[in-house]
């Protein structure tokens, strides 16, 4: 309805009242405009209920950390103990523990560097350089990682830079560290831990939507046999970096909530099985990319598309969405493999009736994407490739032998996984 006014009104504001291909074009901007404004109002709504979680963990824990460094231990300003405890829950969820060991370690390195440089050398411009490039160069050569490296250097920094003025500032700053890193574990593990089954639902969805629409959208450009219609399928699934990554972060986050947290103990058969559909999931997703450039090609090489072609991936789409909506139920997602299955056996309906190359690599495709999405259902592989050949089953093609290879173009059956 927005592209539809202002195409009346850009029509009305053309001197003879026709409307010409630069009012077509302007229209259609401002309605990808109105869209796109939309969609990311829509994405960054769905950030911010995804760190919601983690924003209230995270005040929690900075309040515990400064109570407990300023009231029970009698540290009169106790500013790192809460900067170490939002620094641990600010790093990727699944990484806190190791964070912080790492923060712990990292400042002691800062601390007996930047002691001993002082101790010899004194303070100045020179001497903090010094410090700082030994403590980077010492934990470096020690294999830290960049957290370790980072809290050596920074607290070399103050050490350097607040000593003169600040006493005993070692003791503090190394037990404010260990407070505020217990604090950040307590809340995570005790007091406020996420439901890791919740995290993943959510984390999960955006990729799954992705392949789901994206191979809903080729499957339309396939009845259709509009090119660019699968093209922007195959543009959009390609950009799956951001969904993926934030999918295997939550799968980490949960690994470590119910290792740490008792009250999530009971959730870690659940996870596992979750866990383990990742890299079915991405497999499923690099399967899908190929499909759908085969299936651009197949288009504009003019091969033959037989009815069912189009289906078996618009069935692919809907076990996708089945496998989303089962796995946030907690079901077993039996109607998922069935839809799966489904996409084979019209995979093998339009093999049957005769295909070009890029149509058996579609063909394919659609019966390992198919395997995928079995195994991330839970079945062995080997089980899905048996359920995939069956249901692939004979070939009714006129004049073709009995039994799986049919007589097409193509030699042999498009191959499982």
């Amino acid at each position: 309805m927005a592209r539809e006014r202002v195409s009346r009104l850009l029509r009305r504001s053309t001197p003879d009242g026709r409307s010409d291909i630069d009012t077509a074009r302007i229209s259609e901007a401002v309605a990808q405009l109105h869209h796109r404004g939309k969609a990311t109002l829509r994405d960054r709504l769905h950030r911010v209920r995804l760190s919601l979680g983690v924003a209230a963990q995270a005040g929690l824990a900075a309040g515990l950390a400064w109570l407990a460094a300023h009231e029970l231990l009698g540290n009169p300003q106790p500013v790192f103990a809460p900067i170490s405890a939002v620094g641990t829950l600010a790093v990727s969820v699944g990484q806190r523990f190791r964070r912080t060991i790492e923060l712990i370690l990292g400042v002691g390195v800062g601390v007996a560097v930047g002691d001993l440089l002082v101790y010899f050398l004194g303070t100045g411009p020179w001497q903090l350089a010094l410090v700082v490039t030994a403590a980077i160069v010492l934990t470096v050569f020690a294999g830290g990682s960049v957290a370790v490296v980072i809290q050596a250097a920074a607290t070399a920094v103050l050490i350097v830079t607040l000593s003169p003025s600040v006493e005993d500032l070692e003791i503090p700053r190394f037990i404010d560290a260990l407070v505020g890193g217990s604090c950040a574990l307590l809340v995570t593990a005790i007091l406020l831990p996420l439901n890791p089954l919740r995290v993943l639902n959510r984390a999960a969805r955006p990729a799954l939507i992705l392949l789901a629409d994206q191979l809903d959208l080729a499957a339309e450009g396939l009845g259709e046999q509009d090119r660019d219609k699968i093209q922007t399928a195959l543009e959009r699934l390609r950009d799956n970096k951001e969904e993926l990554a934030t999918f295997s972060e939550a799968i980490e986050g949960a690994k470590e909530t119910a290792m740490l947290s008792p009250a999530r103990w009971h959730r870690r058969s659940e996870l596992t099985h979750y866990a383990e559909a990742a890299d079915p999931i991405e497999r499923a997703m690099r399967n899908s990319g190929t499909l759908i450039r085969r299936a651009v090609t197949l288009v504009e090489d003019d091969e033959p598309l037989p009815e069912p072609m189009p289906d078996a991936v618009g069935h692919l789409a809907e076990s996708v969405r089945l496998l989303q909506k089962e796995f946030a139920q907690g079901d077993e997602p039996e109607k998922a493999r069935e839809r799966a299955l489904r996409a084979v056996s019209e995979a093998g309906r339009a093999y049957g009736r005769g295909v070009g190359f890029s149509g058996s690599v579609v063909v394919a495709q659609v019966r390992t994407t198919a395997s995928d999405l079995l195994v991330a259902s839970g079945l062995s592989q080997e089980e899905a490739n048996r359920l995939v050949r069956r249901s692939f089953g004979e070939l009714e093609r006129p004049g073709a032998p009995a039994g799986p290879e049919p007589a097409v173009q193509q030699p042999t059956a498009p191959p499982v996984g």
